[in-house]
């Protein structure tokens, strides 16, 4: 079986952008920062470690165990390393393993041909070790194994977390496109919002940005929601060790809110989404929806922020619809939000300039593909 306090490099991974608020949750779970890139952290720990992450990290993707680390120049180099490690320790010889990867090698034109040479010295070691093989296929809800190969320099890690961490769960009516929840962390984090703050958020859509806020103002660890993992189907996974640590992270929430959460839709259907998702999220009771236009919604005294995430443009049609759209939210944090600060992510860089104010700072973040800003005005 694999050893659970045995201490490794652990790589994580996050949206374009976004590593400046999962390093801000490292910090703050006490994880060393040993190497940042574009689109993720190296830090250090063990399978316990990776536990903690799945369930508290909230800006994250995917949580990697690194179990080797190798030079390799072509597949048959690539199948020696891999069979060499003791699969058998990991992988239940009844179990199911999965093969992801990302690969820049010039000698590999066709990724799925390289996971297929990992997974066969997967199974072929446990073949041999334990008489039988594990099942394989493209599902992530068992054993997921990740190559990451770039050059002549290979690494092979246990996905810890399976399915993508941004998958809380809650998501159970998409009414709209709705934003990713890793991304409406971020945006969270990127702002000057406090727990003990207001937190109103127009354009609500499927709610997304309201029930993270809500999860946050609870200090409730994002993971808790979900059930499956992939630390869950790593042989040694003591289902003792992660009950105790789901109390204990339990324990620290918060009961009730400091401050409201307000979430308005112009659109009926996406307010019933939202309730749908909040409830799912445990947090419809704290949040208070209404249908109405963004400039009817409430903006109670106090501090807080307003956090509207309009369309870019696709959705409305005529650009002199959005012009029109940009100014009124303008107009709406001139007129109904002095004293709280207010920012508008956006895809639509032209559009952000109808909107009147002068930005404080534009944090540049990205929505799937899509380069976006965070624009940030501080509301007199």
């Amino acid at each position: 079986m694999a050893d659970f306090s045995q201490s490794s490099t652990i790589s994580i991974t996050c949206p374009k952008g976004i590593t400046p608020y999962l390093e801000q949750e490292l910090i703050a779970l006490d994880f060393p920062i040993v190497k940042k890139r574009l689109a993720g952290i190296e830090t250090k720990g063990t399978l316990n470690d990776c536990m903690l992450l799945n369930l508290s990290l909230s800006t994250a993707h995917r949580v990697h165990y690194q179990l080797k680390h190798f030079p390799c120049n072509n597949a048959d180099e690539l199948h020696e390393e891999v069979i060499s490690i003791p699969w058998e320790n990991y992988i239940d010889k009844h179990g199911y393993v999965s093969i992801t990867s990302f690969i820049k090698n010039k000698s590999i034109t066709n990724t799925q041909f390289a996971n297929l040479k990992v997974k066969d010295a997967i199974v072929d070691r446990i073949r041999r070790t334990r008489g039988t093989r594990p099942d394989s296929g493209p599902n992530l809800n068992k054993s997921v194994v990740f190559l990451f190969w770039k050059g002549n320099q290979a690494t092979i890690y246990l996905d810890t977390s399976g399915e993508s961490i941004s998958r809380r769960g809650y998501k159970v009516d998409n009414h709209t496109a709705s934003m990713q929840e890793t991304l409406a962390s971020a945006i969270i984090l990127a702002g000057k919002w406090e727990p003990d703050q207001h937190f109103i958020n127009p354009m609500c859509g499927s709610g997304t940005l309201a029930i993270e806020a809500a999860l946050k103002a609870l200090n409730r660890a994002p993971g808790q929601l979900r059930p499956n993992y992939g630390i869950k189907h790593i042989l040694g996974f003591d289902e003792e060790v992660w009950t105790k640590l789901r109390s204990e992270i339990k324990s620290k929430n918060e009961k009730e809110l400091k401050a409201r959460i307000i979430a308005t839709d112009n659109d009926p259907k996406a307010i019933q989404a939202a309730r749908k998702n909040a409830k799912t999220a445990g947090v419809e009771h704290l949040i208070d929806f209404e249908v109405c236009d963004f400039s009817e919604t409430e903006v109670p005294d106090g501090k807080g922020v307003i956090v509207v995430n309009p369309p870019y443009g696709d959705s409305l049609g005529r650009d002199e619809q959005l012009d029109e759209l940009y100014r009124s939210i303008g107009d709406f944090f001139k007129q109904k939000c002095s004293g709280k600060w207010g920012y508008i992510f956006s895809g639509n860089f032209e559009m952000l300039k109808k909107v009147g104010l002068r930005s404080n700072q534009r944090i540049e973040l990205y929505n799937s593909t899509i380069e976006a800003r965070l624009a940030e005005y501080e509301l007199y």
